[in-house]
């Protein structure tokens, strides 16, 4: 690649003892997981996806203190990542959990309850 042949041209001419010189050395050891990780459909160099799904839980961590109880917050985590495994698959989340509300009671097997689940369904398709 354009950037391992850039590597290469400069590891010649910084000495490993200086800065750069050690960051193009550092580089060039790591460049088979380089590809790897570059190779890898699933992976993206940022975490802004990550950062953006939490935004909401650490800004209203300070109002989860009145959950009172274990299981009041435990149950705050489950509404939570539901409401948010919901929008990375696409679905309006109110839409969702009022579907899933009115779905669930109704599921009498395990199958029927799992595909109910945000990734098993398509998107207005309730």
């Amino acid at each position: 690649s354009e950037m391992k042949a850039w590597l290469i041209a400069k590891q010649g001419q910084s000495p490993p003892s200086l800065s750069f010189g050690k960051a193009v050395h550092y580089a060039l050891g790591q460049w088979d997981r380089i590809e790897k990780y570059l190779q890898h459909e699933l992976l993206t160099p940022d975490n802004n996806a990550v950062e953006n799904a939490i935004r909401p839980f650490v800004i209203g961590r300070k109002n989860w203190l009145f959950s009172n109880t274990p299981l009041g917050a435990h149950a705050s985590a489950g509404i939570y990542s539901m409401i948010e495994t919901a929008k990375a698959n696409g679905h309006e989340p109110y839409k969702y959990l009022c579907y899933l509300f009115n779905a669930l009671p109704k599921a009498r097997s395990l199958e029927e309850k799992r595909a109910l689940l945000p990734y098993k369904l398509a998107p207005n398709s309730y």
